[in-house]
């Protein structure tokens, strides 16, 4: 059974940072793209970053500069680094996993973690 944990997600200050967890049970990170998304009031679903098996990262514009996602495969981790944290980007953060080497589609995803930015 394939289960992706998140973790870290908590409420802070704008202009704060933040790095937000996932592990992986039950597959090898080195055989999928991972990406983090999140959800925010609006209800839409938006990606946020991928990295590749090779470790491309890409981002959504709004987040370029700087959030920052990485990986360890040897640990079956995936991070994301925020900082300079905006109240827009509060939102429930989702880690992914994908078979296909662009992330898309998504073969497994996981339960959420919430981050919430105020001020």
């Amino acid at each position: 059974v394939v289960e992706l944990v998140e973790s870290g997600g908590t409420s802070v200050q704008s202009g704060g940072s933040l790095r937000i967890s996932c592990e992986g049970l039950g597959l090898s990170y080195d055989q999928y793209c991972m990406g983090w998304s999140r959800v925010g009031a609006d209800k839409w679903r938006v990606g946020v970053a991928t990295i590749t098996r090779d470790g491309v990262a890409n981002y959504t514009d709004s987040v370029k500069g700087r959030f920052t996602i990485s990986r360890d495969n040897a640990k079956n981790m995936l991070y994301l680094e925020m900082n300079n944290l905006r109240p827009e980007d509060t939102a429930m953060y989702f880690c992914a996993a994908s078979a296909y080497y662009d992330c898309d589609p998504y073969n497994f995803w996981g339960q959420g973690t919430q981050v919430t930015v105020s001020g």
